[in-house]
């Protein structure tokens, strides 16, 4: 990439990266190259994370919580303040767009590097942004602002607009609050539910209806400003596979886009920037049907960094943290970059897509990226996913001359990215690289959902031969029998008995045995072994964890199989991931149902209930606050002592 001189970047000795995880590393690095010392920040949590090392000096701003820590203004500042950091990094996230911050900056004469404080107010109000670029000749989708007026004027202008529609917040962003309407009997429902999660999640209800486009394409245009009047687009970004408005695969250019539409795109990308005087790198958001590529209309406006930039930098060319730096400083915008080739990201969550994707947390056993391609990871082997931060852990970047080689490239640097320790949606993503209306670019927001539920594929040969092999000693796990049960060769009256296969326990509770001589094989597949004795074992991009299982557990288990109504039942509720504890649901004694919540546990700000597996008499293990692992026991029912 293109790197600025750091003549480019005078009066930058020293810039604060108030961020952290893979987007704090990402700006380091090009701080580095550019000769700028840099500064981290980090919670509690945070302590030993790669960021943090790699900074030429860090400082501590709060506990772990976002709230605590990273979303700290005062503490951000005071960061700066105390290391003499000329200027300061926001990222993506946290405060990145925040005016608070920006005008904290100012207070304390602290260059902000992100657009001026009009930029921010207009565009981080999707109401009041849509009605500012529609004046400016940027195409919306129809549809009104509801502030202010009360549900029968909402109803009647919804009435006008015609149904389907999107009811979502004004405020905000990710996909929050978003609630699809599709006849008038479900709109006063839509509105109560928008209107309380918009309040719990940005302490603002005001809500926005627009018509909602059935086969959607999310296509964004990024774009740079400078402080001498100049707005350049540098390409657009196809950000369609998503799910649950997140987004999962992005890549640049956008597929198969007619190139007068794309004309369309970036013109209205670059009249929604001049129309704040914006300065500094920006994403003009929009949508267009698929079924139609003849309109565009604008979503909103991002008024920072975007966690599918590099796909932008490998296509241009251009560092884009650097040019960003550089017009902080006062530059001005160079040439406008040729876009050539194809690139695609796939974002690495910590989460597991077979149980509804479902958060994951622990302990990284290890960490093997792959070479070849671009990879921005916020974890090593040895870092802790924790439940506080996004579940973002890795973003993989492929490149090639075309679409079909770059996407190809990514599906093959994915079957060699390995993470054991940590349930990841690798295994999905390659499913996404290989789904035939995705090699063709027949693409649409929904398209994901299509593919749901995910099922996983049984562990293979090679992942049990490779888990057997990474057992401490065979029978290890047999902790109910003696040493000298241990130390006898086997024999008996007419020959040897050859050695049980070792046994395991998937995460969907099935048992699966190891092949014949899987102890002595010798096998590329990854493994590793976790605190609890668990093995973890990667092969292809795929990852399963498999729980060793004793002699007495599996006897144990045909029993029940072949004795069901005598044979004993699961008494224990059992943790779906590790997180925090914050409700008990039930009095420990207290008699219970099949199906009733004992407990909920909190992870990366997801709440999961753990129900009673059987009517009985409930016994808590845990108290609201405990921290706890996956399959950890939270609540024992026993059944023996119902009344």
């Amino acid at each position: 990439m293109t790197v600025p001189a750091a003549s480019a970047v005078r009066g930058f000795e020293t810039v604060l990266v108030a961020n952290r995880g893979e987007i704090a590393r990402r700006v380091i690095r090009t701080l580095r190259e550019l000769g700028i010392r840099s500064v981290a920040v980090y919670s509690d949590a945070d302590a030993n994370a790669p960021h943090v090392r790699e900074a030429d000096h860090a400082v501590r701003i709060g506990t772990a919580p976002a709230a605590e820590s990273y979303l700290r203004v005062e503490a951000i500042v005071a960061a700066a303040l105390e290391t003499g950091a000329q200027a300061i990094h926001p990222g993506y996230g946290f405060l990145s767009e925040s005016t608070a911050l920006a005008a904290a900056c100012a207070d304390a004469g602290i260059v902000f590097i992100g657009p001026d404080a009009r930029a921010l107010e207009v565009m981080g109000d999707k109401a009041r942004a849509r009605e500012h670029v529609t004046a400016h000749g940027v195409p919306v989708v129809p549809g009104f602002s509801a502030v202010g007026l009360d549900d029968d004027e909402i109803r009647r202008r919804a009435d006008d607009i015609g149904y389907p529609l999107l009811v979502k917040p004004s405020a905000g962003g990710g996909g929050k609050g978003m609630e699809s309407v599709h006849e008038p009997a479900a709109l006063d429902a839509a509105l109560a539910t928008a209107r309380r999660v918009a309040a719990a999640a940005f302490g603002d209800d005001a809500l926005v209806l627009e018509r909602l486009i059935r086969r959607p394409r999310h296509i964004e245009v990024q774009v740079f400003g400078d402080r001498h009047g100049t707005v350049q687009a540098f390409g657009e970004r196809e950000c369609t596979l998503q799910r649950r408005h997140q987004k999962v695969i992005e890549e640049a250019p956008a597929a198969g886009l007619p190139h007068e539409l794309r004309t369309r795109l970036l013109d209205a990308a670059v009249r929604a920037a001049r129309s704040v005087d914006y300065v500094g790198a920006g994403t003009v958001e929009f949508l267009v049907d698929a079924d139609a590529m003849d309109e565009v209309f604008f979503i909103e406006m991002n008024t920072r960094l975007q966690v599918e930039h590099p796909v932008t930098e490998l296509v241009t060319g251009r560092d884009l943290v650097a040019l960003q730096l550089a017009i902080a400083a006062g530059g001005a915008l160079p040439e406008p970059p040729a876009v050539r080739g194809h690139a695609v990201e796939a974002r690495v969550y910590a989460e597991s897509p077979e149980r509804g994707f479902l958060p994951q947390t622990g302990s990284v056993l290890l960490f093997d990226p792959p070479a070849g391609v671009r990879v921005d990871a916020a974890i090593e082997t040895g870092s802790e996913v924790t439940g506080f931060y996004d579940p973002m852990i890795a973003k993989v970047i492929a490149e090639g001359p075309d679409r079909e080689t770059a996407l190809r490239r990514l599906d093959a640097a994915l079957a060699r990215t390995v993470v054991l320790g940590v349930e990841t949606n690798i295994a999905f993503l390659r499913a996404l690289c290989q789904d035939e209306r995705v090699r063709a670019g027949d693409l649409d927001t929904g398209l994901i959902e299509t593919l749901l539920p995910f099922r996983a594929e049984p562990p293979s040969e090679r992942m049990l031969r490779a888990a057997a092999s990474a057992l401490p000693a065979p029978d290890a796990t047999d902790d109910d029998v003696s040493p000298l049960w241990r130390q006898l060769t086997g024999w008996r009256l007419g020959g040897s008995a050859a050695p049980p296969r070792p046994a395991f326990l998937t995460d969907d509770d099935e048992v699966v045995e190891a092949p014949e001589g899987a102890a002595s094989a010798a096998l590329d597949v990854r493994s590793a072994v976790d605190a609890d004795g668990a093995v973890w074992v990667a092969e292809d991009g795929r990852t399963v964890r498999l729980r060793p299982l004793s002699r007495r557990a599996r006897m144990e288990r045909r029993l029940a199989e072949r004795m069901p109504e005598s044979g004993p039942r699961a008494p224990e509720g059992r943790a779906p991931m590790p997180g925090s504890v914050v409700a008990v649901h039930v009095a420990d004694g207290a008699t219970v149902r099949a199906g009733d919540p004992l407990v909920s546990i909190e992870a990366m700000k997801m709440e999961h209930p753990v129900l009673a597996p059987h009517d009985g008499t409930v016994h808590l293990l845990v108290a609201v606050g405990d921290q706890v692992r996956r399959d950890q026991p939270v609540a024992r029912v026993d059944e023996e002592e119902q009344a």
